[in-house]
């Protein structure tokens, strides 16, 4: 039976975080509130918990999960060659609606899908999310939607669709934007823009002038 927390309750919010923690340590789903939308997540280093978040999904492994982190200073255990421009973007726009694809630590024993040796990352302008983050550390985590069905903004929409597949929903109340990240890739010389999302290509370019724009 799933679990529910009110997070704009103090009490409510500090048991919720806890048990959230507690859940993805056990290998379950839980979904939490970020700046864009709900998302479903789950331990980014359990194969079997990222099986289950994408199968609670009705997603395959040719999109695999993103990965949501606490702190930038996490991405010094996550990714490797990243370059000058992508930390830039990453003091720019961080925590905020930037997902970054670089190429993740080849020591890493994960699984987040057919991900080709990279690795989706940001770092979400959510309170909730980010307490849930720096308890846990770094988690598998994608839109709280089945697939072909709108990313929910609220808890109630979330919930609708995931059900029990998920051990415990925060609810945060209605998300600020229903925009989803925009998304860079930093594997090459070149930043390139893979998805325009909250953050337009005007924007990342005061900070990346050379950033190129997928066709």
């Amino acid at each position: 039976m799933a679990r529910r927390y009110d997070c704009t309750d103090a009490t409510d919010r500090k048991t919720g975080l806890r048990e959230a923690a507690s859940a993805v340590r056990r290998g379950e789903l839980v979904v939490l509130p970020t700046d864009t939308v709900y998302g479903i997540g789950a331990d980014a280093f359990s194969p079997d918990a990222v099986g289950d978040l994408l199968e609670a999904k009705g997603r395959g492994r040719n999109m695999p999960s993103p990965v949501l982190v606490g702190s930038p200073n996490t991405l010094h255990g996550l990714v490797t060659d990243f370059s000058e421009a992508a930390w830039e973007l990453v003091d720019a726009f961080w925590p905020g609606a930037l997902t970054l694809v670089a190429r993740h630590q080849p020591s890493l024993t994960w699984d987040l899908g057919d991900a080709r040796g990279t690795v989706a990352v940001r770092m979400p302008l959510h309170p909730v999310a980010i307490e849930l983050l720096k308890e846990f550390g770094p988690m598998a985590v994608s839109s709280a939607n089945l697939t072909g069905h709108p990313a929910p903004q609220d808890c109630d929409a979330a919930q609708e669709m995931l059900g029990d597949s998920v051990a415990v929903y925060l609810d945060g109340g209605p998300t600020p934007d229903s925009v989803p990240s925009s998304i860079v890739d930093v594997t090459g010389r070149t930043p390139v823009l893979l998805r325009t999302g909250a953050i337009g290509a005007e924007e990342l370019r005061k900070v990346v002038p050379d950033l190129e724009v997928a066709p």
